[in-house]
């Protein structure tokens, strides 16, 4: 569930695709080797049923939003990363990456938690690799911003 919630806004979607994942998972428990633990199968197959269900949708509402990409404007501090690290619980984050927009949000689950390469990212999303970096940096830019902010409201508490 946690992978699917992950990938899904809502908590009623995440449910439905972790049916449609075990579903999966149970028809096709024949195929299962010992050559990679159990876990790390369950977890691949739920994946993949995540990015058909993005594929899906994808065809059924083609539309895209252009959005002018400013280079000077995604530039963030590194240090800042570190600090976050140490100041922030898991939950928190969680709920950070569920603000990003839903494109950017699967491809940011993909790379960052998930070790995706950016080529199977483009592979599986069907987008060229610089759309896939392009997600992930702009991820990291919101979350950067959503952690400062959050980190402002915490030193304006304190003071």
């Amino acid at each position: 569930m946690s992978v699917c919630l992950r990938y899904e806004k809502n908590e009623e979607d995440a449910r439905y695709m972790l049916n449609v994942g075990f579903m999966k998972i149970v028809t096709n428990l024949t195929k299962f080797t010992d050559d990679m633990t159990f876990d790390y199968w369950m977890r691949r197959i739920m994946i993949n049923t995540l990015i058909d269900e993005y594929r899906r949708k994808k065809k059924v509402s083609e539309h895209f939003v252009n959005t002018e990409f400013d280079s000077t404007e995604h530039v963030t501090s590194l240090t800042s990363w570190n600090q976050a690290d140490l100041n922030f619980q898991a939950e928190e984050l969680e709920i950070m990456i569920q603000q990003l927009p839903a494109d950017t949000q699967k491809v940011f689950n993909l790379f960052a938690i998930d070790g995706y390469s950016h080529k199977e990212i483009a592979d599986y999303m069907s987008m060229p690799v610089g759309t896939s970096k392009w997600h992930v940096s702009k991820a990291r830019d919101i979350l950067g911003k959503l952690i400062a902010d959050e980190r402002n409201k915490i030193k304006a508490r304190t003071s």
